[in-house]
This record gives structure tokens, C-alpha cells and sequence, in this order.
């Protein structure tokens, strides 16, 4: 797959807490990455930053035969996770103007047409195709509470004054257990990694019509989906992952 990373400090913030990257391994197998830190102007940013770096210095590291058996692939993402969250907690614990300090993260890891994903927090993976747009991982947040215990409806949770409160977020806590998905990218399909400051101003109707949008190189398509997100108010930092087929255009 081809890939595009994007990230932007938005309209309102003067600090971006967000971090994100793609690494492949010499083997072909790619991890794409994306946090969105928590806890202040340095803690925020040392959280997202610190998590992506160690994880993707653990991913570059790998022997290829740990990828010959999906259940590993497994097995060392949520090991990743456990080895981040631990350092980030500890490391806040022992400095004052860190504590409470703490990050969503999302990996993505794809192997040909594979991809496992491992997710805490309320950033966000989606697979966009023709048939539509369909949201891979769900949101650790409060207002999710609120729905699965029936006291709100969907309607309601797009405009609760609290559906950015989250309940779970790496590095915060002593222990997590991390979400993990397992799904089948075709030909046709895109993979879009997100955080919060994209998806709580684009839908899903104006995600599919950019990202299948004709005769648009990836870069242009991520960028669009930057700049609509930063139109409709961009009050929070912004960042974007697009995987997308290799027949996908290289020129406008």
C-alpha cells in the first residue's frame, strides 16, 4: 500500500499534542501509528511522541518469522502497548508537571491484504470503499457508555457536550487492555487513521467522497480531508493517516 501522513496544529490550539507515522519493515510489512496526547502542553506532547517512537523502534527491530503466524502479530501489538503504557505511567508518576499525562494510540499493522489494528482511546480507524464507510474501532469514551447502556441515542451522542471525555487512554493508568481488530484490505479498499480533531468535524459521507474521489494523489486527498476539518472550525489539533492501494494516481 501507498501511504500519506498529515498532521496540523488546527485553528485554535498552540500546541499539537498529535503524532503520527508509517514505518516499514525491510520485510514489506508497514505500521502506521497515530496518538493524540493528553495531560498539557508538555505532557500531551511527550505522551503522543514517546509512544510512537518506542513502538516503532520495537516494530523496525523485528525479525520477519515473528510475522509468520497472525497470532503473534497479535501477541506483539498488545505487548507493545503494555510496554508504552507502563513507561508513560511510571515516568509520570515520578515527574509532577507530568502527572495525569497520557495518549490515545492506534496501530495499524498490514501485511499484504491483512491488517490487525490495536486501539485505546478516541482516535479512530476506518476502511473507506465503494460500498461506503465503515468504522473499524470504537471510541473508549463516555458518551459509548451513555449508548450501550441505552440512556442516549446516536442523534443525542454527536452533540453531548461530553463525547470528548475518554475513559481509557495509554500511559494514564496502571494497566489497559487494548482493543484489537482484525480485517482484510482488497484492492479497492483505503485505510484511514484518524484523530478526534478530523472525525468531530468530517462525517463519513464527505470522508468516502474525498478519499474516492478520481484523478487525486493521496497527499491531495489527506490534505483535503485536513483543510475541511480546519474549514468547519479546526478547535483541535488535527491528523491524518491514508493507506491506499498501490494502482493508486501518483500524478493530479
Amino acid at each position: 500500500m501507498q501511504f500519506e501522513v498529515l498532521t496540523d496544529i488546527g485553528k485554535k490550539r498552540t500546541v499539537n499534542e498529535d503524532s503520527a507515522a508509517v514505518y516499514t519493515h525491510p520485510d514489506g510489512i508497514i505500521l502506521a501509528i497515530i496518538a493524540d496526547g493528553m495531560g498539557g502542553h508538555q505532557g500531551g506532547d511527550y505522551a503522543s511522541s514517546t509512544a510512537i517512537k518506542i513502538i516503532g523502534d520495537m516494530f523496525l527491530k523485528l525479525d520477519s518469522s515473528e510475522f509468520v503466524i497472525k497470532e503473534h502479530w497479535f501477541e506483539w501489538l498488545k505487548e507493545a502497548f503494555l510496554h508504552v503504557n507502563q513507561l508513560l505511567f511510571e515516568y509520570a508518576n515520578k515527574n509532577e508537571d507530568l502527572k495525569g499525562m497520557g495518549t490515545t494510540l492506534e496501530a495499524a499493522l498490514i501485511h499484504g491484504h491483512s491488517c490487525l489494528v490495536t486501539h485505546v482511546g478516541d482516535s479512530r480507524v476506518y476502511a473507506v470503499n465503494s460500498n461506503g464507510v465503515s468504522q473499524v474501532t470504537r471510541d473508549h469514551s463516555y458518551v459509548n457508555a451513555l449508548l450501550d447502556s441505552g440512556e442516549i441515542t446516536e442523534e443525542e451522542a454527536e452533540i453531548h457536550p461530553q463525547r470528548n471525555w475518554i475513559l481509557k487512554a495509554v500511559g494514564s493508568e496502571k494497566h489497559i487492555e487494548p482493543d484489537l481488530h482484525s480485517l482484510n484490505l482488497d484492492d479497492e479498499t483505503y485505510l484511514l487513521i484518524c484523530t478526534d480533531g478530523l472525525s468531530n468535524k468530517v462525517g463519513k459521507a464527505s470522508m468516502q467522497e474525498i478519499i474516492l474521489s478520481d484523478h487525486k494523489t493521496l497527499h491531495e486527498k489527506a490534505q483535503r480531508l485536513v483543510d475541511l476539518a480546519n474549514h468547519k472550525g479546526g478547535e483541535d489539533n488535527i491528523s491524518v493517516i491514508l493507506l491506499g492501494p498501490t494502482s493508486e494516481v501518483n500524478t493530479p
